[in-house]
């Protein structure tokens, strides 16, 4: 798998795969629905399967000397590896506003989600959709991707509109904490995500490479 990797990274990746995972960057943003960032480090995940398709990848992989199961696999670890690139921008954004900037007047006057384990539970929740529903699409047919993604960009922008609109409910207004407010729910919130996001990538994974093994490429 090692070695399937290192051909994901440097023939099969988009160098916007990459570059978008600086969008994580975007939890500092204030005025602005930062869960934008998860949708645009997926959209740089796309230029690389969209590279793929036009460069055959997925038919030269299937020819190399593996099972046809760890393409996919490969496939998925490149993914996650982005993902989690781009966790780490958000995770460093969360980090400095919970602390340094947890009293800034910028962000305690800001109407839309403040960055902390909230919203970063939801970015899980949102890569894991991603996963789940835009790579576990593209290998049902390990060609076409237009409608997985489309479907994708519905649920995320749906999950980000209720991320953004919980806070402002009644009684809900811990899920918006700033600093170390409410630390013990918002540690619950981010677990909870980071558990959705494995079991949702697990499951698309094993189900990718039942479909995978059946395609006739």
């Amino acid at each position: 798998m090692r070695n399937l990797m290192i051909k994901e990274m440097k023939l099969s990746a988009s160098v916007l795969s990459y570059l978008f995972t600086l969008f994580g960057l975007m939890f500092f943003l204030p005025g602005y629905p930062i869960l934008c960032g998860v949708f645009f480090v997926t959209l740089g995940i796309f230029q690389s399967f969209q590279n793929a398709r036009e460069t055959n990848d997925i038919l030269f992989s299937a020819l190399l000397p593996i099972a046809k199961r760890d393409v996919v696999k490969g496939k998925y670890l490149f993914v996650c590896f982005i993902e989690l690139c781009g966790l780490l921008m958000m995770g460093i954004a969360v980090i400095i506003r919970m602390t340094v900037l947890s009293e800034a007047a910028l962000y305690r006057n800001n109407a839309l989600m403040n960055a902390n384990c909230f919203s970063l539970g939801l970015a899980f929740l949102i890569f894991g959709l991603f996963n789940d529903v835009f790579v576990g699409g593209f290998f049902k047919t390990a060609y076409k991707f237009g409608s997985p993604f489309v479907t994708y960009i519905v649920l995320s922008f749906l999950t980000i509109g209720i991320g953004e609109m919980l806070h402002h409910f009644p009684g809900l207004e811990s899920l918006n904490a700033f600093g170390t407010e409410h630390l013990i729910l918002q540690i619950s919130l981010l677990v909870s995500g980071i558990v959705i996001y494995i079991l949702l990538t697990y499951i698309s994974c094993r189900r990718s490479c039942r479909r995978f093994e059946r395609i006739d490429l």
